[in-house]
């Protein structure tokens, strides 16, 4: 997986000094809730959309899925008004329903990677302000402030490379020191289109291989596989 991970991008070697971690999915098991709150509010809002189609278009800006949906319904662009007031209004679902609560085996690794001296990096296509304070309450003195990039901290988000390459220039790192955890397929093609070595963890319904033809390096089922095979991966 590495050999073909540095042939496709003409590397001499993958020397992880960082792991830049994908919100939910990965760190949270919050995307059941947000693909029923997406379900609620384009459907309310006259837009077909299933909770399938949550979980592929997860990772973008939430505003650019409102208007993904719009212009495909409507055959015209969303205007900022209207992204904004489906986008609020699937927020208001989602603050109803239950806290979600972290990922099996989040906390443990991270913990492990916190040790052996890795920088940790949070690099998430959501704005929702509550799942960012929980970062710092459910993962206490695992990630700096400043480590958290968000939908707030690019113009472009996923599936464009931009928030990794953000990631990369605060860490003060090349692409091949890195190593990202994603569960979404906009979110792999992100982090492969700006070169970095990108782990799928299938943690929704969808294929597993939509993972790979995205361009995810390898794939593994859960979370919990990540942490007990890190050290089989060759870092």
């Amino acid at each position: 997986m590495i050999d073909n991970y540095l042939k496709k991008n003409n590397f001499l070697e993958l020397s992880p000094k960082a792991v830049f971690f994908d919100m939910d999915g990965v760190l949270f098991d919050s995307m059941p809730n947000h693909s029923l709150a997406w379900v609620k509010a384009m459907n309310e809002s006259g837009l077909p959309f299933t909770r399938e189609e949550a979980y592929l278009s997860e990772g973008q800006p939430g505003t650019d899925t409102v208007n993904h949906v719009f212009s495909k319904t409507h055959g015209r662009e969303s205007t900022q008004e209207e992204r904004t007031a489906i986008y609020t209004l699937k927020g208001n679902y989602f603050d109803k329903m239950s806290e979600p609560q972290p990922m099996p085996y989040s906390l443990e690794i991270l913990k492990k990677l916190k040790e052996r001296g890795y920088q940790l990096f949070v690099v998430t296509g959501s704005g929702h302000p509550t799942l960012i304070r929980k970062i710092q309450t459910y993962f206490p003195e695992i990630f700096e402030s400043e480590n958290i990039i968000t939908a707030f901290d690019v113009k472009r988000g996923k599936p464009h490379p931009d928030p990794y390459l953000k990631a990369l220039n605060k860490a003060g790192i090349e692409p091949w020191e890195a190593v990202v955890v994603e569960n979404a397929p906009l979110g792999v093609k992100s982090s492969s289109t700006a070169k970095i070595y990108t782990i799928g963890v299938n943690t929704g319904p969808i294929d597993k291989n939509i993972l790979s033809e995205n361009g995810a390096d390898i794939v593994l089922d859960s979370v919990q596989e990540l942490y007990e095979k890190w050290d089989t991966l060759g870092f």
